[in-house]
């Protein structure tokens, strides 16, 4: 792969290494590493969102650094924080060994984002957090009361997605269910349009995959076996009685 020129900046080095690779997944690569760069480049703790991509890769430091050939102390530090800032050069070099990585193993995770770019309308908003939040800190954002396994609040969240559960039931198929987890299963699923509860949690037991947290917004009412679901999968329940206009800003502005 040809080496971008040192003069591009980090958004259109990203273009420029992503339209050089030879693959039926130019055009969505771009808009990948564009993002990537952009993320790791904006972001105001660059370290902790190297890992969380390089974790979306499945990639191990020890990997990742063999393949830009540098030592995986190397990765560590910047992750860490330890070394400063990474420069374009190394953001550049970093996005594109993670690209060449899943590309040798079949664009798993390409495959990925180009299936989460075409979300169903029942999907209102879907986010990867650039720094993993704490589940407490998310719950009490959200002027969360827990109703179901409150000692299951210790992990962390890297993303969100906020759902119509009216137009889930209606329009999803179990392939596009999957879509709502987007990266990764450690994220909160905020359901709206909630009348019981009780569908949202069926859904979540019979699908193989889990959600680390569920938030139901403004349900009319509790069902005792969406509660009893809850906690036979020992997932947190939280209901947020914020107004939609305000819960949706207050989730963009987490993390």
């Amino acid at each position: 792969m040809r080496a971008a020129p040192a003069a591009f900046g980090p958004l259109r080095a990203a273009r420029y290494l992503s339209a050089s690779a030879d693959s039926a997944f130019v055009p969505i690569k771009d808009r990948l590493a564009e993002k990537m760069a952009g993320e790791i480049t904006l972001s105001r703790e660059p370290g902790p969102t190297i890992r969380k991509w390089r974790e979306i890769f499945e990639s191990s430091q020890t990997e990742l650094a063999e393949h830009l050939k540098v030592s995986p102390s190397v990765i560590s530090d910047y992750e860490s924080g330890r070394r400063k800032s990474p420069g374009t050069l190394t953001v550049q070099r970093i996005v594109r060994g993670l690209l060449a990585i899943d590309e040798a193993r079949g664009n798993r995770v390409l495959r990925n984002y180009q299936s989460m770019m075409e979300t169903n309308e029942a999907i209102l908003e879907i986010r990867e957090l650039l720094v993993p939040v704490p589940m407490r800190r998310f719950v009490a954002a959200l002027e969360g009361e827990v109703l179901a396994n409150e000692d299951n609040l210790e992990r962390e969240l890297k993303g969100y997605t906020v759902i119509d559960s009216v137009k889930a039931i209606t329009s999803l198929t179990s392939f596009e269910f999957s879509k709502i987890y987007g990266w990764t299963s450690e994220r909160a699923l905020v359901f709206t349009g909630i009348s019981t509860g009780r569908s949202p949690m069926v859904a979540i037991r019979v699908h193989p995959m889990k959600p680390a947290l569920i938030v139901y917004h403004r349900p009319e009412r509790m069902d005792d076996l969406a509660l009893r679901l809850a906690r036979t999968e020992t997932i947190p329940l939280v209901v947020t009685r914020l107004p939609l206009d305000r819960m949706l800003e207050v989730l963009r502005e987490i993390g």
